[in-house]
């Protein structure tokens, strides 16, 4: 734990040999196009026959369409996440060029989500450094199922997306992260104006040409369906201790099927992805198995996770102080 805010973090991690290393943080073009251009495909095929679908079928066909769509993209912020790690492609202009396509599609800021998203690697769990994510998390049957209709943070988004682009800063956060940064805060404002401005070019276009269903499968998915992702990415680091050095006790590891793999861009490595940041989404497996022996129990599935995270968040509701410590290798 950093005495004073601000102080380095003494992480630990599993060693690897220099060679092992090196080989797991080669990028691939190849095996970028196909992680990018594939996920890019399945939206593009999902949300394609949702507009077919409601154009030519009753709405017990196109609205289970809608709902598989608006899935899909709900785990855009994971292929911007790793876009925005330079992580993915080896050509870095085209990590540049889609990040800002996922950015796009998502309602994601770039250089909001990256300011911050940098202090959370350094300083992961340690507030007042790591605000980005903070414990301990209040998760609820209630809210997963607000969620898997209707994204909770919807208006808010929205409502942020509209005061960056009138140049506002709010919040501790966000008067931490640029107050200081001009060209960074010109930039962030920015970025909101383009959303608004290319969003509302789409809504003009389906008036004119009635197309109705528009930009609810472009603008909107994102908003909707995201019950899948709710379960993904809210187990990274729920119920898990803050302040400490070992990400292998504040970042949980799962294992996942091959398709929901790819469609969290491999984001179940989630301690993996912690320890060696530089190392790309698709690589994260191999770098599982290498360090695997020092890793404590990575449960196997959505069903095993969450019934683990349902338990240590029912104890920390009767005791408000209680941390769970995974168990690690002698």
């Amino acid at each position: 734990m950093p005495a004073i805010p601000g102080q380095k973090v003494n992480w630990y991690r599993c060693p690897l040999k220099q060679e092992d290393l090196s080989a797991l943080n080669r990028k691939s073009d190849l095996r970028a196009w196909l992680q990018t251009g594939g996920f890019l495909a399945l939206l593009a095929l999902t949300g394609t026959a949702t507009l077919l679908a409601f154009r030519r079928e009753p709405w017990f066909v196109w609205l289970p369409l809608l709902y598989l769509h608006g899935t899909c993209c709900n785990f855009l912020i994971n292929g911007f996440h790793e876009l925005v790690h330079e992580s993915v492609f080896k050509t870095r202009r085209l990590n540049g060029f889609f990040a800002y396509v996922f950015a796009f599609f998502g309602w994601y800021n770039p250089v909001g989500f990256w300011t911050s998203h940098s202090e959370h690697h350094k300083f992961t769990l340690h507030p007042p450094d790591d605000l980005e994510v903070t414990l301990p998390m209040q998760l609820s049957l209630v809210g997963f199922l607000r969620n898997a209709i209707l994204y909770r943070w919807t208006i808010g988004i929205l409502q942020n997306t509209c005061r960056l682009a009138t140049g506002r800063l709010q919040g501790p956060w966000e008067h931490h992260l640029f107050d200081d940064r001009p060209l960074l805060r010109r930039r962030l404002f920015n970025w909101a104006r383009v959303l608004l401005v290319g969003h509302l070019c789409i809504l003009i276009v389906a008036c004119i040409f009635k197309l109705w269903m528009l930009p609810v499968v472009v603008s909107l998915p994102v908003f909707y369906g995201s019950a899948l992702h709710y379960l993904c990415n809210n187990s990274q680091h729920a119920g898990l201790k803050d302040n400490i050095e070992d990400f292998r006790l504040c970042c949980r590891t799962l294992y996942l099927n091959p398709v929901l793999e790819f469609l969290y861009w491999h984001m179940n490595y989630h301690t993996e992805h912690h320890m060696y940041a530089g190392v790309p989404c698709y690589n994260l497996p191999r770098l599982h198995k290498l360090i695997r022996h020092e890793m404590p129990h990575c449960p196997n599935g959505l069903v095993e996770t969450w019934q683990e995270i349902a338990q240590i968040l029912k104890r920390q509701a009767a005791e408000p102080g209680y941390q769970y410590t995974a168990t690690l290798p002698a």
